[in-house]
């Protein structure tokens, strides 16, 4: 595994060990794309390893030999992924530190830095595919303890780059309440990406636009101010408590 990362506690021995014969390599390449498959549309919980084999059209000691449990498996898939895109997003950062962050529009600036590198691995068959902002937007809204605790404890690192440089656009938050809106917005916009019609709507503003960096500055300049209003957003206002009081008071 790449060594901006900390080590998986799980044996990763499939993930660089060259293949005997190819033979073995098809298998294993054809599980993992099951995997994917399958946990695009079912999330880890639901995704069993009968069904992996039955989608992969091989038994279970096949799985057992190349990834030794269903937990490493999903392992190898998620970080195949999200690695790349995370090294990509702290280049991304380090270029726009050292070229100077706009004063005014930093945090758009941040927001696009965190979503221009899935745009353009969706882009690129090799490295991601068609289908890269759906398995991103699976992976991180997938509820199951060990998918949130692998993304966590991989990409913590990564994570304190951008909260750090969010602190600094947003210095009148307290860490607290920048911390809960920051996930609140990843939330957000992992649930808009898993769904296929907001997915329509972003194809939408691709389709318009006449090449590959009009088509990210399309998406971003929607979504960047949308989620930087909800950064910035003042919250916990005697109007705003008022409001809602009275509606509580209906209930």
């Amino acid at each position: 595994m790449n060594s901006n990362f900390p080590a998986l506690k799980l044996r990763e021995r499939a993930a660089d060990k060259p293949q005997r014969t190819e033979g073995r390599a098809a298998t294993k390449t054809r599980i993992l794309a099951a995997t994917e498959k399958l946990f695009i549309v079912h999330g880890f919980d639901a995704t069993s390893l009968r069904a992996i084999t039955t989608e992969a059209g091989v038994n279970l000691a096949a799985v057992n030999y190349h990834f030794g449990s269903k937990e490493e498996l999903f392992a190898i898939v998620l970080t195949n992924r999200l690695d790349a895109l995370n090294l990509e997003r702290v280049r991304l950062l380090d270029a726009l530190e050292a070229k100077g962050i706009d004063a005014a529009l930093r945090v758009e600036q941040l927001i696009a830095t965190m979503f221009l590198p899935a745009l353009q691995l969706a882009r690129n068959p090799e490295r991601g595919g068609s289908d890269f902002l759906k398995f991103l937007g699976r992976a991180y809204a997938d509820p199951s303890p060990f998918v949130s605790g692998l993304l966590s404890e991989r990409y913590a690192a990564q994570d304190s780059r951008f909260v750090q440089a969010f602190a600094k656009a947003l210095p009148e938050l307290h860490a607290h309440d920048l911390s809960m809106r920051l996930h609140f917005m990843l939330d957000a916009i992992s649930s808009t990406l898993a769904s296929e019609d907001a997915r329509k709507l972003m194809a939408g503003l691709a389709a318009t636009s006449a090449d590959a960096v009009e088509e990210d500055v399309a998406v971003l300049t929607h979504l960047a101010p949308f989620l930087a209003g909800s950064l910035r957003a003042k919250v916990n206002q005697p109007g705003q408590q008022a409001a809602i009081r009275a509606v509580i008071a209906s209930a």
